[in-house]
């Protein structure tokens, strides 16, 4: 975070993320290995939102797709990434960064 605070608190965040895949053969056979193990991106994320220490929301969202292109290939990917709680005084609102990579009709960040 910006704030000092921030940096020796830590916060919380909530994050989405889409990956575009052909989930055709997963849908019709019930195959799990047609499918994409999402629980690897959950594993991974926590362990990056743990480890990493960094100023800004940007970076955090650019070292996720990092990650996800890592686990997953150069997929079309998507995210969105929130602080539950900026801790401006006053503001209760969101604090946000939505990002993409070779996602359609989306502004990419490549």
């Amino acid at each position: 975070g910006v704030l000092e605070q921030e940096r020796l608190l830590g916060q919380w965040f909530e994050l989405d993320f889409s990956l575009a895949w052909d989930l055709a053969g997963a849908g019709a056979s019930d195959q799990l290995e047609l499918s994409l193990d999402y629980s690897l991106a959950i594993t991974a994320l926590q362990r990056l939102a743990g480890e990493l220490r960094c100023l800004t929301l940007e970076h955090f969202s650019e070292r996720i797709l990092d990650c996800l292109e890592q686990l997953y290939g150069p997929v079309p990917m998507r995210l969105e990434l929130r602080k539950c709680q900026a801790p401006l005084p006053g503001f209760d609102g969101v604090v946000g960064v939505r990002r993409s990579r070779r996602w359609a009709g989306a502004p990419d960040d490549d």
